[in-house]
């Protein structure tokens, strides 16, 4: 069964969204997520840098 999660603080660097939401501890976890087609980049961080810095190295695989 999948968490159903509300995203806030929403940006946008490349194709790339990174979002902030609370997981099921009430902790916040920062996610980034490639949103080109056939890519399927996306990964949790413990800290918002660390996925901004993600999404900005992101290459997506042709």
């Amino acid at each position: 069964m999948t968490v159903h999660r509300c995203f806030r603080d929403v940006v946008r660097i490349g194709p790339v969204q990174v979002a902030t939401s609370y997981d099921g501890r009430g902790r916040d976890k920062h996610t980034a997520a490639c949103t080109a087609p056939r890519c399927g980049f996306s990964a949790d961080y413990d800290s918002r840098a660390a996925a901004e810095l993600a999404a900005r190295t992101h290459r997506c695989k042709s």
